[in-house]
């Protein structure tokens, strides 16, 4: 007999959200990783640059992992709690971290970068990524896709119209980077299997991912939590899919 739905949903109501460390879901929620392997491409690029900018670092997880820094690497970010964990964590590789709104400008001068990277931005300035681009430099990056884990969006809040469906579609992408000037010279894009094992899972990543549904609470969807759990536990882990796309644009 598994633990029962109060439970998995007061503990997982309760545990912090803060942070961007997915470490709480291991061993009840799985996700299919793409086949290009990000931190593995930004890595090779990284040692054979001079100056790169990694934007929406986060806490800086990814980009500590990437291997060899060159000898200028800028990180930007603008959660607090996450400019200080950046902070921690570059530093010591020989990197920059600088607290940035999103919004533009950013905070460099023209033909600063021979590389800019970033993983699940929120926004894209393309614009201010070309400008900070030199000649022939790159924008290397890993984005979310449209209708990314909508199977468990649309189950809380119902189907939803083709315009939000569509959003972050790696075409409007490709257009927007052309219109800045820029040349996409690769775009991969997959769809990733999903799994959450027990309905904790599910409130805890509603809660750490607030934009999904976002006037989740436990106590306003509380029916539809319990329904779930019920399925939970008669047919198996719900079943949803991520969408990822990379994105290489080069400047002219």
């Amino acid at each position: 007999m598994g633990r029962s739905f109060e439970d998995l949903v007061a503990e997982a109501a309760a545990v912090s959200v803060a942070g961007w460390d997915f470490g709480w879901l291991d061993g009840r929620a799985s996700e299919q990783r793409p086949s290009w392997g990000y931190q593995r491409l930004i890595g090779a690029r990284m040692g054979k640059v001079g100056a790169a900018l990694d934007i929406q670092t986060g806490g800086g997880e990814v980009l500590a992992g990437a291997g060899q820094l060159p000898p200028t690497m800028v990180a930007t970010e603008s959660w607090p709690p996450n400019v200080a964990k950046a902070t921690q964590l570059l530093h010591p590789l020989g990197a920059v971290v600088v607290a940035d709104p999103d919004e533009p400008p950013l905070p460099f001068g023209d033909n600063a970068f021979d590389l800019v990277t970033s993983r699940h931005p929120v926004t894209v300035w393309w614009a201010e990524i070309a400008r900070v681009l030199r000649p022939s430099g790159t924008y290397l990056a890993q984005h979310v896709g449209d209708a990314s884990v909508f199977e468990l969006v649309e189950y809380f809040i119902g189907a939803q119209p083709e315009e939000i469906r569509r959003r972050r579609n790696p075409a409007d992408d490709r257009a927007a980077a052309t219109q800045a000037g820029l040349d996409v010279v690769d775009l991969r894009y997959e769809r990733l299997r999903v799994e959450f094992g027990d309905i904790g899972a599910v409130t805890y990543f509603l809660r750490k991912v607030p934009w999904m549904v976002p006037d989740f609470t436990v106590d306003r969807y509380l029916d539809r939590l319990r329904t779930l759990h019920d399925e939970i536990e008669a047919n198996g882990p719900f079943v949803a899919h991520s969408t990822r796309f990379l994105i290489e644009a080069r400047k002219n």
